[in-house]
């Protein structure tokens, strides 16, 4: 999981197709529905509702995320299996949104697995969104989407976009938690560092 401070979350992502063969720093190369079956699995295990490509360090644009039936606690307390509790998945590669209803919401609590113990309310998203999109079998595809999965959609596609939940609220609510991000970018930092020296060693492994 890449975090707060890692580079790849402020970069826009680049297209790609359903036969294209991608690969995860740190991992061999695996095909589009691999890298989103993976997605999925740690998307549960972080208890999270989407996950975009970049957050596991991959520059494209496909994000997955899930209805759970109850979707405004986020997959519910730690003890109950998220999967047992899902509506719908999601797997979408280059995703595009027309906005439904220009009504803004902010009702609702957002966070992100890349900002992990960080939640605000407040983030203005539309409330209803239609994403055009391409699923795993190349087929173009369109789904409407209001309030709170309307949300979840447009917090992925930010994330294709290099944009970040607190980048929608006031400069302070980022300030307010200053200490908090500071960790969190020490920590990206240590993982990068961990990340690069592996990706030295393999190489050197290749060239032998």
């Amino acid at each position: 999981m890449r975090l707060y401070g890692d580079p790849v979350l402020r970069r826009k992502a680049r297209p790609l197709t359903a036969t294209d063969t991608l690969t995860v720093p740190g991992f061999g190369p695996q095909t589009v529905r691999e890298v989103a079956d993976t997605m999925l699995e740690t998307m549960f295990e972080q208890r999270g509702v989407g996950l975009a490509a970049p957050q596991i360090g991959l520059g494209v644009r496909l994000f997955v995320a899930v209805e759970y039936e109850d979707d405004e606690e986020e997959g519910g307390d730690d003890d109950t299996p998220l999967k047992s509790r899902v509506l719908r998945d999601f797997v979408m590669i280059n995703p595009v949104i027309a906005v439904l209803n220009k009504k803004k919401d902010k009702s609702y609590q957002e966070g992100c697995l890349s900002i992990p113990g960080i939640y605000e309310e407040g983030v203005p998203r539309a409330r209803q969104i239609a994403v055009r999109y391409t699923d795993l079998d190349g087929q173009e595809r369109t789904i409407e989407a209001e309030d709170y999965l309307a949300r979840v959609f447009q917090h992925e596609i930010d994330h294709l976009d290099g944009v970040l939940f607190l980048d929608r609220l006031p400069a302070e609510v980022t300030d307010d938690h200053r200490k908090e991000l500071l960790k969190i970018q020490q920590h990206s930092k240590n993982f990068l560092a961990n990340l690069s020296s592996w990706e030295k060693e393999q190489h050197l492994k290749e060239r032998l």
